[in-house]
């Protein structure tokens, strides 16, 4: 019987760094088959571990398209991820899945988008962003609001300029403070600020939200009260994630496991559970 927590060598065969202390690693299957056959939708996750160390859930960020390898975006803050911002191109991790629910990409054919990322959230939004450049005329209006503590910790910042001229595209940056030095010509304040300047709707529009838990609690509530409804509305509750099949129960929410049923779900399925982080 095959062991579901046995994870797949990968090789790390780029590193590059996005803020002091975040880096985006590209990684390739080491086994041919389990390369070609691998594929990701947005807003899934993988279990990524390192002998001995652990293992943590991460968001693939890269191009699905591209089946050779994939992208995670790592900030070293824990165990794993402080023994990962050590590793070298060349080394091994080892990588399970992908698990999980996505984005719904169907869903909102012909309609207009709106993403809101805080933080590290941009990392299972920034596929989304990539596919529907690749398939612009499925689409409507898009528009992305991200924000961070500084200038300096916005991940993806070489994408902006991408993201600006795709055709009926519109994208705001805020950060929560400008250090002296900056020369900041963007938004300043929390991410939720950016909702008084966008130009998005109620009308076919689907939301989606992925960031801090504080972050996307207030979020909601700024989507819902200017006309959208929970059904418009989806997010990303990554966290808590352990075994990542629904087995240990670590991320339970109320009455769900956030590792199958989710990561990403319409608010209106969990806006009711008793413990939902964002009630």
């Amino acid at each position: 019987m095959m062991n579901p927590y046995r994870p797949e060598k990968a090789i790390i065969r780029n590193i590059k760094r996005q803020t002091n202390n975040t880096k985006t690693y590209t990684l390739s299957f080491e086994n041919e088959q389990k390369r070609r056959e691998f594929s990701f939708k947005p807003g899934q996750f993988i279990m990524a571990s390192l002998l001995g160390i652990g293992e943590a859930a991460f968001s693939p960020c890269s191009d699905l398209a591209k089946r050779e390898n994939f992208e995670i975006t790592v900030r070293a803050v824990g165990n794993v991820t402080k023994t990962l911002d050590r590793l070298n191109v060349g080394d091994i991790v080892g990588v399970r899945g992908p698990y999980g629910t996505c984005w719904p990409l169907e869903e909102v054919k012909n309609k207009n988008i709106l993403m809101i990322a805080g933080g590290l959230g941009i990392n299972p939004i920034r596929p989304v962003i990539i596919h529907v450049a690749a398939n612009r005329d499925d689409y409507g209006d898009v528009e992305i609001l991200y924000g961070a503590k500084t200038p300096n910790d916005l991940s993806f910042a070489y994408d902006f300029d991408n993201w600006r001229r795709m055709k009926n595209t519109r994208l705001l940056l805020t950060v929560d403070a400008v250090p002296k030095e900056s020369t900041w010509k963007h938004n300043v304040g929390v991410v939720t600020s950016l909702l008084e300047k966008m130009h998005a709707t109620p009308d076919n529009t689907i939301a989606l939200t992925c960031g801090p838990e504080i972050m996307m609690r207030f979020v909601v509530k700024g989507l819902l009260y200017r006309g959208f409804t929970s059904d418009q509305i989806f997010v990303s509750l990554e966290r808590r994630m352990k075994c990542g099949i629904g087995i240990c129960g670590h991320c339970q929410l109320g009455t769900k496991f956030v590792c199958k049923e989710g990561p990403v779900f319409r608010y209106a399925d969990v806006e009711g559970l008793p413990d939902s982080i964002l009630r």
